[in-house]
């Protein structure tokens, strides 16, 4: 399974944000593009120790059913829940937005599985480094899905 640890998956994530256009449409969902740049960029940034998540309890009693299915090889559907802090309501800088993203895959990707082991998943609880990798992988290409990158 693609990981964001895997440079040639990481290339490849980067050069389909690149694509991305402030105008893209969104086939799903309700946040605009630039919204979606900063919800991936937060997401990473907690894989990273840059930014912390609250871990609700309703998400530390059921969130380890999910952990499997969430790793599985089968893309996230349409209009999955997230997590508060990653609901993205505000107007957001396109360009400020995909550099803040590129310049968080690139972290994430340098600082290797052995750091993103150290942090907590705000819904699942503890990944491994690898299982982290997949799981940035996955949510990293839903939401490129999104925008048709």
């Amino acid at each position: 399974m693609d990981t964001l640890f895997d440079p040639a998956s990481r290339d490849q994530l980067l050069a389909r944000i690149e694509r991305l256009q402030q105008d893209s449409p969104r086939a799903w969902g309700k946040m605009d593009v630039a919204q979606a740049l900063a919800h991936c960029a937060l997401g990473i940034e907690a894989a990273t120790g840059d930014a912390r998540l609250s871990r609700p309890l309703p998400a530390r009693l059921i969130g380890p059913f999910f952990k499997q299915w969430m790793l599985g090889p089968k893309p996230f559907s349409r209009n999955s829940p997230t997590h508060p802090q990653l609901v993205m309501t505000t107007p957001k800088d396109f360009e400020r937005e995909k550099a803040r993203l590129v310049g968080s895959v690139r972290k994430f990707h340098a600082a290797g599985p052995a750091s993103a082991a150290r942090f907590e998943h705000a819904f699942v609880g503890k990944l491994t480094g690898e299982e982290w990798g997949r799981m940035q992988h996955k949510h990293l290409d839903h939401h490129l899905r999104q925008f048709g990158v």
